[in-house]
């Protein structure tokens, strides 16, 4: 879809919700092990807190297993600890400088529980998609107030915006949609 230049902002802003919301998504567990689960989990480390992506390596060794190798001895029970009171029940077993998490299955109310959590992260995205969309529109009556576009052309752009919401929802409930179907895979 051809977007006019006054809408390019707007795209972006746009572009950047569905970028937060596949950020969202990728901390949401499914039934495998996957390493963003954890990355973004913050330990206390050289007095401040820092994303475990920065302290360690993180590596999937097997479909249910994390294995974390941490680069510096002296924060890694600081990591475990992080790990352990992230809320998503996992048990880290130090062993020297590596990590290693053993996720279990998920239960069917988990799963659920989690389904909502991801279909609050689409709604949240889709809220902010519609707020983008009545900026743009707001954006456009200014235009048309200060004689800079006709009506034909505001009404073009107005058209132009609905076309990018619906095409963004569409990719927020497709993403949606697959993550529920992994997180419902046994």
């Amino acid at each position: 879809m051809k977007v006019d230049s006054r809408l390019e902002k707007f795209k972006e802003k746009m572009d950047a919700t569905i970028v937060a919301f596949d950020r969202d998504l990728t901390g949401i567990r499914t039934g495998r092990a996957n390493p963003a689960i954890v990355e973004n989990v913050k330990a206390e480390a050289y007095g401040n807190a820092t994303p475990i992506n920065q302290l360690a390596s993180i590596s999937v060794t097997d479909p249910r297993t994390l294995l974390i190798n941490v680069w510096d001895s002296s924060v890694v029970k600081s990591v475990a600890d992080a790990i352990r009171d992230c809320g998503m029940n996992f048990n880290p077993m130090v062993d020297g400088q590596n990590i290693k998490i053993t996720l279990v299955p998920l239960t069917q109310e988990r799963r659920n529980e989690l389904c909502k959590l991801a279909s609050k992260f689409a709604e949240n995205a889709k809220i902010t998609l519609r707020n983008v969309r009545h900026d743009a529109l707001d954006f456009i009556k200014v235009l048309e107030k200060n004689k800079e576009v006709t009506e034909d052309i505001k009404k073009r752009l107005s058209d132009n915006v609905q076309e990018m919401l619906t095409e963004f929802n569409t990719v927020v409930e497709k993403k949606l949609k697959d993550k529920q179907n992994l997180i419902s895979e046994i």
